[in-house]
């Protein structure tokens, strides 16, 4: 049960971001977005490595270069894959192990179970997704509802091909 939640939250988090970036792509001005959004892709892809004791993980800066804003949707997609493949391969005992990783500046210790991760990951981008809402309406522009409720019928008339 608690897998296929965690499986969920990321395409609840897939569908509000698209929809966030394809306001975003309306934006005279897209550098915020495209910065925001690379730093998202960057976290997925560090704590991936993370959970999977890669040690190159340290590699990935939180806030690296910006990618391009045309890169993003297909830079978003293969991260949410990744992560999407590792926890359909991953039992659902493994989601109570512990992950341990070298502190940083902003790290809350030296370790977390995955399954928070996972959620964090989620979480993060509802705060971000907000950052870009506000940027959005600094340029006159209506940013989308992203509630989850918006993600479910009979909203959302692409649910049964959203992942659920």
């Amino acid at each position: 049960m608690m897998k296929q939640y965690l499986i969920d939250t990321f395409h609840f988090n897939d569908w509000a971001n698209r929809k966030m970036l394809e306001a975003a792509a309306k934006a005279e001005d897209k550098k915020d977005a495209a910065a925001i959004f690379s730093h998202l892709i960057y976290a997925q892809d560090r704590w991936l490595k993370r959970a999977k004791n890669d040690p190159t993980e340290s590699q990935i800066e939180w806030w690296g270069k910006p990618y391009p804003f045309e890169e993003l949707a297909t830079r978003w997609k293969e991260s949410l894959d990744r992560w999407l493949n590792y926890l359909s391969e991953t039992d659902v005992s493994d989601l109570e192990r512990t992950v341990s990783y070298k502190p940083e500046q902003f790290d809350n210790g030296d370790s977390q179970r995955l399954r928070d991760i996972v959620l964090q990951l989620n979480y993060h981008s509802i705060l971000h997704r907000e950052g870009i809402a506000l940027r959005l309406r600094d340029q006159g522009l209506e940013p989308p509802f992203v509630d989850y409720l918006y993600y479910l019928p009979p909203q959302n008339t692409e649910f049964a091909t959203a992942g659920a």
